[in-house]
């Protein structure tokens, strides 16, 4: 793992925190994206070398919207970048973790992305990202 790429919050509105996270930044984020295929919408500010990603849900079925039923607004993931996401998902899979998806999927903000399971990473969501045109 290269660094932290960013760190992901679960919000319920986008737009009230677009607001609070420019006024605590003293910037504005530099992109919006919807991933329909994960029902959330997100946004986000650069912060020197790491970001911060907002992530609202589209849809009450989305993993956004079951985390703020259960835990509420806050921090949802830590994502990592690696240079080779195939390779990265291979090994932590023999050394016990569990991948939440067997094959990279497209993220946010042009990044094939993999989850690990909470609970073999000490009940924090773990997000391995490359991007795209380095796969």
């Amino acid at each position: 793992m290269l660094k932290i790429e960013h760190i992901g919050i679960a919000v319920k509105s986008l737009e009230t925190s677009n607001e609070i996270f420019s006024k605590l930044f003293n910037k504005a984020y530099y992109k919006e994206e919807e991933v329909t295929s994960e029902g959330v919408k997100t946004s986000f500010f650069q912060l020197a070398d790491s970001k911060i990603e907002l992530l609202e849900a589209t849809n009450s079925e989305s993993p956004i919207a079951k985390f703020i039923e259960k835990k509420g607004e806050g921090i949802h993931h830590i994502a990592f970048e690696v240079s080779d996401i195939r390779a990265e998902m291979k090994r932590l899979e023999s050394e016990g973790f569990i991948l939440l998806n067997t094959e990279p999927k497209n993220g946010a903000d042009n990044k094939l992305v993999c989850f690990l399971h909470p609970k073999t990473t000490n009940s924090v969501l773990i997000e391995l990202c490359q991007e795209k045109n380095k796969a």
